[in-house]
């Protein structure tokens, strides 16, 4: 009976044809207090166990672990960073130099252009001063050409006059005064 005594129900009676309500209860506790009880309990290995040093610890970790994540990234940033000014760097030369380059090159045309320029003039002049002295040649052939032939008409000439107004005798006139003017 000791048994009885320990375990006690209480009973509640409402008034007037309502239910009633037994609640139970050990060694004077009551659901509640058993509750929260064991939660002390458990709470209290825990502690013993040193679970809240585990997860500390686990939580220290996993800071730790995002911590060196986070000195990466800025590293990396910081090497990104420094890419991206340095790729700046190079494109605005790669446009420094590329406007150099378009500008050399106009310079270069254009000097070639007077050299051409001055090549045809010079071509020109000699051709014209060729042409010329082709004409000259020409000229110079057609009137030698024409004294030739006026040389060989003239000689025609003289010696059909010659041969119709000088005999023999006159020839022989003319051989012997030029003789004697020979030997004077």
């Amino acid at each position: 009976m000791a048994n009885a005594e320990a375990t006690t129900a209480v009973v509640e009676h409402e008034a007037a044809g309502g239910e009633h309500h037994v609640e139970p209860s050990a060694l004077g506790l009551g659901p509640g207090a058993w509750v929260a009880l064991a939660m002390f309990i458990f709470l209290a290995i825990l502690v013993v166990k040193k679970v809240p040093g585990a997860i500390v610890g686990g939580l220290d970790k996993q800071i730790g672990a995002i911590r060196k994540q986070l000195d990466e990234a800025k590293v990396l940033r910081a090497e990104a960073e420094k890419l991206r000014a340095e790729y700046a760097a190079k494109i605005a030369n790669a446009e420094k130099d590329a406007a150099a380059m378009v500008e050399h090159a106009k310079s270069e045309a254009a000097a070639i252009v007077a050299k051409a320029e001055a090549d045809a003039a010079a071509v020109i002049s000699r051709r014209e001063k060729m042409a010329s002295d082709k004409i000259a040649a020409a000229k110079r052939a057609a009137v030698d050409d024409l004294r030739a032939k006026a040389a060989e008409a003239a000689t025609a000439a003289a010696r059909d006059l010659i041969a119709k107004n000088h005999s023999a005798g006159a020839d022989k006139a003319l051989v012997d005064g030029a003789i004697a003017g020979l030997v004077n």
